[in-house]
C-alpha cells in the first residue's frame, strides 16, 4: 500500500515537472520568437509553433492565451492552417532582415569577407525560406458571393 502511494507521488511529481519544463521552454520559445519579429536572423514562426505546441501540452490556459492573442493566434492560425504568411509579414521581415543584414556587412564586420559573405548567404537563404512558403490572401479584399 506503502509503495502505491509512493508511485503515485512520484508520478504526480513527474507530470508536473514536465508541465513545468514545457511552461519554461515554451514562454522562452515565445520570447525567441517576439525577439524574431524584430532581429532579422530569427525565425519566428517556428518559435510561435513550437511554444503552441508545449502550450497545448502543458497548460490550456495558456494555450488559449496564445491562441486567442491579436497578434500570436493569426500568425499560428495563418500558418497552421494555410501554410501561409501575409504579403505584410513577409514584406516587413525581408525588408527588416536586409536592411540589418546589409548594415552588418558593410559597417560592422567590413573588414572580414568571410563574415560578410556568411551574413550575404545567411540573408539570401532566409528569403528564400520566406518566399517559399504562399502568401495569404486579405480576406477583407476579397468579393463576396451575395
Amino acid at each position: 500500500m506503502k509503495r502505491n502511494n509512493i508511485q503515485r507521488d512520484f508520478a504526480t511529481f513527474a507530470l508536473q515537472m514536465k508541465k513545468t519544463l514545457f511552461i519554461t521552454l515554451g514562454s522562452a520559445s515565445l520570447a525567441l520568437g517576439v525577439i524574431g519579429m524584430f532581429l532579422p536572423v530569427l525565425p519566428t514562426t517556428p518559435f510561435l509553433l513550437l511554444t503552441a505546441g508545449l502550450y497545448a501540452r502543458s497548460s490550456n490556459r495558456l494555450y488559449s492565451w496564445l491562441m486567442n492573442h491579436k497578434i500570436f493566434g493569426d500568425y499560428i492560425r495563418n500558418f497552421r492552417e494555410e501554410k501561409a504568411i501575409p504579403l505584410r509579414g513577409k514584406v516587413i521581415a525581408i525588408s527588416t532582415m536586409w536592411t540589418f543584414m546589409l548594415y552588418s556587412i558593410f559597417f560592422i564586420v567590413n573588414e572580414k569577407w568571410h563574415l560578410q559573405v556568411l551574413l550575404g548567404s545567411i540573408a539570401v537563404a532566409v528569403t528564400i525560406y520566406i518566399l517559399s512558403f504562399k502568401t495569404k490572401k486579405n480576406e477583407r479584399n476579397r468579393p463576396t458571393n451575395d
